[in-house]
């Protein structure tokens, strides 16, 4: 059975309209948003085939059902294809529970005029836990909003005045609350008083229960100083406010970013350092035992051993292996032998990163340092953060050093070449 996927000729320009839709002006910018190479994207948004988990993460991004939009050979290839597919969702993009983690969620958002804070690397499942957030929010008939600021473009990062705008504008849509941002724009008052304005008489006045607005990838204004700092300070006066201001109240915030915080806020202005925090940690060995064991693998203590020697408990790497293991598609030792080539299963995922540091050969120069290293070693702060946001290397004080022996593998024998 094959193990890819290819949109359906009548799908593509579904497809491409999506893209604009979200926001990504060119094929370069949803391919760094996934992570995967260019070729990968230009194969899926032209109708080639590209491998399933790469399918799904694409569509996932672009707000498009996988089954809508998938070409089936035939019926009888669809029903033989479907079930495993399903089974590739929940075992490749699954959420595995890190108590205590889902409960302090859970209570915090419940609190009024909260503010929760995530932070983890890309492909560490922060997704997944907003999910998971949003549909307990869900439960408690909460109002939801997420906004991923990935899709913020060039024209919105223009200024503060045309963020918050487009800020408000999404944020009523979303609520299905008609934007009236003329009624409460006003001159002299400063793009952000106007924004609190509005959010307080238009959008929460509203409300008959709380909303919890989740903001994803907030890193991603990080370079921009003439909007960051503003909107940052923003948020946390609504924090704030919710102490006496019953409007303020119903607002529950999360925040969600995959770096360090790296630009100069005010303490007083920052929303990093208030609200509750939370870190995603790396899959155990009990995990990883577990997981293996749910999708039917009779592994003892030294398999697992092995296979974290390789990639550490990376949520997103150990899932794949499993993955692949389970459907029979690889033979253990072929696993370990061929992980870090071209012919193994991690050959998408790494050649996304290496198309990623090839774009940006700073980090490539930074990566390489590191990989080359025997000890851990100090980076410049803004590359160390960039580097880890990618997930490629922990932090240890000031040093650094490589995530999982699959990426010094890699990348040791190729990042030469870029």
């Amino acid at each position: 059975m094959s193990r890819s996927l290819k949109v359906s000729p009548q799908h593509i320009k579904r497809v491409k309209r999506a893209v604009t839709h979200k926001s990504f002006p060119r094929q370069r910018d949803l391919a760094e948003a996934v992570q995967l190479s260019l070729a990968t994207v230009s194969n899926y948004l032209n109708g080639r085939p590209v491998d399933f988990s790469s399918f799904y993460e694409i569509s996932q991004k672009l707000g498009l059902d996988w089954r809508e939009i998938a070409d089936f050979d035939s019926k009888d290839r669809e029903q033989d294809l479907t079930p495993n597919l399903e089974q590739t969702e929940a075992e490749v993009i699954n959420y595995v529970e890190r108590p205590p983690i889902e409960s302090r969620c859970f209570d915090t958002i419940s609190q009024p005029g909260s503010l929760l804070r995530i932070k983890a690397p890309k492909r560490m499942g922060k997704t997944l836990l907003i999910d998971r957030i949003i549909d307990q929010a869900t439960k408690q008939n909460y109002r939801t909003v997420r906004l991923n600021l990935l899709q913020a473009d060039k024209d919105v990062l223009k200024g503060l005045d045309e963020f918050l705008r487009w800020f408000c504008m999404f944020v009523s849509r979303r609520l299905g609350i008609p934007p009236r941002l003329a009624d409460y724009w006003e001159e002299g008052l400063g793009s952000s008083q106007n924004c609190t304005i509005y959010f307080e008489e238009h959008l929460l006045a509203q409300l008959d229960h709380p909303l919890v607005l989740i903001l994803d990838d907030v890193d991603q204004i990080f370079p921009y100083d003439h909007i960051a700092g503003d909107f940052f300070a923003l948020l946390r006066v609504w924090h704030e406010e919710a102490r006496t201001s019953r409007s303020w109240k119903k607002l529950r915030l999360v925040i969600a970013h995959s770096t360090e915080v790296y630009i100069q806020l005010n303490f007083t202005r920052s929303p990093f350092n208030v609200g509750v925090p939370i870190k995603l940690p790396e899959f155990t060995q009990q995990q990883v035992q577990d997981l293996a064991k749910q999708q039917g693998l009779d592994w003892d203590s030294s398999q697992v051993k092995q296979l974290m020697a390789l990639v550490e408990g990376h949520p997103y790497l150990v899932q794949l292996a499993i993955y692949s293991l389970a459907r029979q598609d690889i033979t253990f030792e072929q696993l370990l032998q061929t992980a870090h080539t071209e012919s193994g299963i991690y050959s998408d995922h790494l050649r996304g990163h290496l198309w990623n540091l090839r774009e940006h050969p700073e980090l490539a120069a930074a990566m390489k340092k590191v990989v080359e290293a025997k000890i851990p070693v100090q980076l410049e702060p803004m590359l160390a953060f960039k580097l880890q946001s990618l997930g490629f290397i922990q932090l240890n004080g000031n040093n650094v050093n490589i995530r999982c022996n699959l990426y010094s593998q890699y990348f040791a024998a190729n990042i030469a070449c870029s």
